[in-house]
């Protein structure tokens, strides 16, 4: 997937060009490249990911609006309120898709979106060991304390038949929670 690719997938979830963004599970930020350049210059984006050497891989980008921060996801991480949250193919690694999403449902402010790409699969397998195909998207978005989730749109995948982008906000009164 190319660049162009991955901006066509994620820019109908991409309503303003401000504000403060995460891209959590950023990895060597082929998607965290993709949102800046679909957003200005006086956007921030905090790439979250738990390895060094992908995350040293994105500082040499030299995006300046990108913050590189090593940390676990799947925990509290130290982030101001956001206005976004991409997630790309960052919770189909994960068994508990509703308690993740819960967390990042508490740092989005009100008005927030999550933006999630992943692989449109049902079956497990050694890569996508817990698929979140579309079909389940909504009720685990559900789950997580998010509303009206929509699918923005889907791309062949050259490993896994098609990739999709989903987008969700916060259910009134779920988000802009304090960190602990």
């Amino acid at each position: 997937m190319t660049l162009e690719d991955r901006i066509a997938l994620i820019r109908p979830g991409v309503d303003r060009r401000d504000g403060t963004w995460a891209d959590l599970g950023a990895g060597s930020g082929a998607f965290t490249l993709a949102l800046s350049s679909l957003l200005g210059q006086n956007a921030e984006i905090h790439a979250v990911d738990r390895s060094p050497g992908a995350l040293r891989a994105l500082e040499r980008q030299l995006d300046p609006r990108i913050i590189c921060v090593r940390a676990d996801f799947t925990r509290e991480v130290p982030l101001p309120m956001l206005d976004g949250v991409l997630m790309a193919n960052a919770l189909h690694f994960h068994a508990d898709q509703c308690g993740i999403l819960a967390l990042v449902v508490r740092r989005l402010k009100p008005g927030g979106v999550l933006l999630v790409v992943e692989y449109d699969v049902t079956r497990p397998n050694p890569w996508v060991p817990h698929p979140l195909p579309w079909s389940r998207f909504p009720e685990v978005a559900s789950c997580a304390g998010l509303t009206g989730a929509r699918l923005l749109g889907t791309r062949p995948s050259e490993y896994h038949r098609s990739m999709y982008a989903a987008a969700s906000t916060p259910a009134v009164g779920a988000a802009g929670g304090t960190s602990r």
